[in-house]
């Protein structure tokens, strides 16, 4: 029976949604190859972070479907997601994802504009007279 999940991951306001699949390690983020859609070495690294730390690099291919935010966000929920799959699948590699920091959702956004303000903090400058 072939093993195949989907789970969804999340940063910032770039949410992924992945589908995973016995294979030979292909990734595919909108239709392109990962190193396409993601081209510099860095972003490539975050994507491939959680199949190596789990140690099941080339055993499964990963579909991705990303929208919002930035590439970096967009990398870390492809990331995040991954990581959620593989622990679906085996409960075992929890621990060394969650000692790298993987399996935790950065949940850092931009802060809203406030209504009467310039930005979201700031405010006008005081006057006296």
């Amino acid at each position: 029976m072939p093993t195949t999940t989907n789970t969804s991951g999340r940063r910032k306001t770039a949410v992924a949604r992945i589908y995973l699949t016995d294979g030979s390690g292909a990734i595919i983020v909108n239709g392109k190859d990962y190193k396409q859609y993601f081209p510099t070495l860095p972003l490539q690294y975050i994507v491939t972070q959680s199949t190596e730390v789990s140690g099941s690099t080339g055993l499964f291919d990963v579909k991705v479907n990303v929208a919002g935010g930035g590439v970096k966000g967009q990398a870390e929920a492809v990331r995040l997601a991954i990581a959620k799959a593989i622990v679906e699948l085996d409960p075992e590699k929890k621990p060394s994802l969650r000692a790298k920091g993987i399996m935790t959702r950065d949940d850092r956004m931009v802060e809203r504009k406030k209504p009467g303000r310039k930005k979201a903090r700031k405010k006008f400058q005081f006057s006296k007279r």
